[in-house]
């Protein structure tokens, strides 16, 4: 074995209250406070986990299922953009129904339990038109982002309609809103002016007055009744920050349009993927260099890349890896609160006079590659974070407190270094966690085979695993516990990764997972434990230890009972079998479900979509036999721990036809009853060229950016139009050649000289089932 050691004594991060002059209570009593280095919620540690998310980009009547994925995924905060053009588009008419009703929004919000950060601008970005400006404001007479009076009326006329509209939604009225982001990347970014011509790239101000200008902000944001217990802005790009007054938010994405030009097509690997330590006054740390230091406030963030847009020129596929791996970084460095953006996706609204996008984008789509798509797809990027939103959300109180510790060798390591081993520690006195990463953007990390981590400390030396070592492939990351206690009893160690606990009767079950590549194996203190008992793995003393070797799969468990008696389980799950792990609350008894479906809570049932008609739920512990769904009867069948559930679904027969008109046309035929009693229809487009246009009876309602993959389009928000009048499709041509110029009489012509690709290989529509289970004694509430 290849060993890595680090020396370590015991550790304690020096945590003291917060010069934030930011909290509140709400009437119920709970309290939001911060120290130097987290949040609190009712003085107890609160690990943040934000996902964004645009109501004006998506239907209305869609909000609740779709933020009931979102709070299923673990997440606890919901952070969304108050778009001015999407409200005020023409001056003094303000739009506040349907897809654009904030108040209802923010309702589902406090349904799902989750806190509200509120994106107020008045420059939002967010690849829309104008960065959220009203093309209204283009012309007049002062510098917009500035502290100029006539430009701060119209800012204060805005402010005070949106207070307007969510008025008693605050937190300290009892509603779910606890934090107001006040402009956005101040200072350091702009979006283009879409009135002028493309050719003259004309942007609008990054902003100056500094500091005076955030203030004046918050100011007006008070008087206009956005009164919240936190201010936020975006930290990043040297924004001013108004220290004690507000939460600097940061981010960070690894695949980054803004990078690409004609001179530059490829990217370079970015370090996001480098273990830094973010919350150190004495460290350096590369895309982190803030004007106060750094140990005086957490270190948070607002936009970590869920996904990336596909910008014209810049076509990421973004692998959902890489999402994991960049919260394992963040985290390991420091971070007790992170927010992606986007967490789901959404599509442009098309305003009373044109597209609303940013002209870099597509005029429609704004699906963002998100762990949620533009349609409500439930992506690998989600399966992935989904475990480590249940361990952060569900071990909180021991992880915000714990110290950061890098090896010495960390801060030599580059983006471009693909041979190194990247490890980083958490801590609290001898125990903590083992972050390792071998994920890199734009870069292929070396697989390491037979590796082992060498923890020194001065009494005693913790070698993990002790036997046949690891191996970690590229793109795997993982989180290993060390010196960890679970309800009495001492794990020393352990090669795979927490995931969550329950509490059934008097027995605890653990929930961990192997990553691909390791080897999962247990150590356990003699003295801790009475008794141990292992289903599907191996076990041997030597030393006053207990090793456990375990076959990851349902049916692996270790028992032990510890010195006071106290059972408890641990069971050890394979990495394809926690991608389909659920953790519910349902019916009064905490669950876990595993099911290649997708889940929600809702209104006292659950409901679970699929794309196959046969679901099969593996339920711990089962769900009784009282039970009902809407198709019918469950059958049912005990297997060890697990009660397995399968529901059967008649065969939803689709009646539809694609007419081909040449390569790059054709027109989707539907029959209404195809729509009948079915959730979702997804149009899957196998396509080559340059942009996939959809139309019904002329008008543009989709669109999409050709970047190797399959588009996606659900049909059922264009129904029963689509029905009636079919979709057409146009592909445009991607050129692989050069452009020449010629003279003509009247103007320059241009000609293309090379190939023209545009071809449509087929459609094919996959129905997304739907099914409610509920209890028969139980009505929904």
């Amino acid at each position: 074995m290849t060993q890595y050691a680090i020396q370590l004594q015991k550790v304690f991060k020096e945590i003291k209250n917060s010069p934030l002059r930011l909290g509140g209570s709400n009437p119920s009593g709970e309290r939001i406070g911060f120290t130097n280095y987290y949040m609190e919620v009712s003085g107890k540690p609160f690990f943040g986990i934000s996902g964004e998310f645009h109501y004006s980009r998506y239907p209305y009547l869609d909000w609740e299922t779709e933020l009931a994925k979102i709070k299923m995924s673990g997440i606890n905060c919901l952070a969304t953009y108050v778009f001015w053009n999407h409200h005020e588009e023409d001056e003094g008419l303000y739009r506040w129904d349907g897809d654009r009703n904030l108040r209802y929004f923010i309702e589902l919000c406090a349904k799902q339990n989750l806190y509200v950060f509120l994106r107020v601008g008045p420059f939002c970005h967010g690849e829309c038109r104008n960065g959220g400006f009203p093309d209204w404001l283009y012309g007049r007479p002062f510098e917009l982002r500035s502290n100029d009076e006539p430009y701060l009326f119209y800012v204060k006329r805005l402010y005070t309609e949106i207070g307007r509209q969510i008025r008693g939604m605050f937190y300290q009225d009892g509603g779910p809103i606890i934090a107001v982001q006040l402009e956005n990347e101040y200072m350091h970014a702009a979006a283009p002016w879409e009135l002028t011509g493309k050719h003259e790239d004309e942007f609008l101000p990054g902003g100056r007055d500094g500091e005076a200008h955030m203030r004046m902000l918050q100011k007006i944001a008070v008087e206009s009744g956005l009164v919240a217990p936190i201010y936020t802005s975006t930290g990043w790009g040297g924004a001013p920050v108004l220290e004690e007054e507000i939460l600097p938010l940061y981010g960070g994405y690894a695949f980054c349009p803004w990078n690409i030009n004609e001179a530059k097509p490829e990217q370079e690997p970015t370090h996001e993927y480098l273990f830094q330590d973010f919350h150190d006054n004495q460290a350096h740390c590369l895309g982190f260099n803030p004007p106060y230091p750094p140990e005086k406030y957490p270190y948070a963030c607002c936009e970590m890349g869920g996904g990336m847009q596909t910008w014209y020129k810049a076509r990421f596929v973004v692998p959902p890896e890489s999402v994991t791996a960049m919260t394992l970084t963040k985290v390991a460095g420091g971070c007790n609160f992170v927010g992606y953006y986007m967490f789901h996706g959404g599509s442009q609204p098309v305003g009373r006079h044109g597209f609303l996008n940013e002209n870099s984008n597509p005029k429609i789509s704004y699906d963002y590659q998100a762990p949620l798509g533009e349609f409500g797809q439930v992506r690998q990027s989600y399966r992935f974070l989904k475990p480590l939103f249940y361990f952060f959300r569900d071990f909180q109180e021991t992880l915000c407190p714990m110290k950061t510790v890098l090896p010495p060798e960390a801060i030599e390591i580059t983006p471009k270094d693909t041979t190194s081993l990247r490890y980083a520690l958490r801590m609290t006195g001898d125990s903590g966690f083992i972050f390792l990463n071998n994920y890199q953007d734009h870069m292929t990390m070396t697989n390491h085979h037979n590796v082992a981590l060498r923890l020194e400390f001065p009494d005693e030396t913790i070698t993990l695993p002790r036997k046949n070592g690891m191996t970690l492939k590229n793109g795997v990351s993982a989180i290993l516990p060390f010196n960890m206690d679970l309800d009495g009893v001492k794990l020393k160690y352990a090669t795979a990764q927490l995931v969550t606990s329950i509490q059934v009767e008097e027995t605890a079950t653990y929930f961990f997972f192997v990553p691909d590549g390791l080897n999962g194996e247990y150590c356990f203190d003699n003295a801790s434990f009475q008794d141990i008992r292992v289903m599907r793995g191996d076990f041997y003393t030597h030393s006053n230890l207990t090793y456990v070797s375990v076959e990851p799969g349902k049916e692996c468990m270790i028992e032990l009972i510890s010195k006071i008696s106290h059972p408890i389980r641990i069971c050890t799950l394979s990495q394809a079998e926690i991608l389909n792990f659920w953790k519910v609350s349902l019916w009064g008894v905490e669950r876990v479900i595993i099911t290649d479906a997708s889940l929600i809570m809702k209104q006292n049932t659950i409901q679970v979509f699929h794309t196959t008609p046969q679901i099969d739920l593996w339920v711990y512990p089962a769900l009784g036999n009282d039970l009902a769904s809407s198709y019918g009867q469950l059958t049912e069948v005990t297997l060890g721990m697990y009660t397995k559930y399968v529901i059967t679904i008649p065969l939803k027969e689709l009646k539809y036809a694609m007419e081909k008109i040449n390569d790059q046309k054709a027109v989707l035929k539907i029959d209404p009853v195809s729509f009948q009693d079915i959730h979702e229809l997804f149009l899957e487009i196998d396509y080559e060229g340059d942009v996939g246009h959809a139309f019904i009876d002329g008008r543009l309602v989709h669109d999409h950016f050709c970047n190797g993959q399959k588009w996606e389009i659900g049909l059922k928000r264009f129904y029963p139009e689509v029905a009636d009048k079919g979709m057409y499709f146009y592909i445009s041509p991607l050129h692989r050649g050069k452009m020449v110029s010629y003279d003509s009489a009247m103007a320059v012509q241009r000609k293309f000289l090379g190939d023209s690709i545009a071809k449509i290989h087929g459609m094919k529509i996959v129905p997304e089932y739907c099914v409610t289970i509920s209890k028969t004694n139980l009505n929904p509430v």
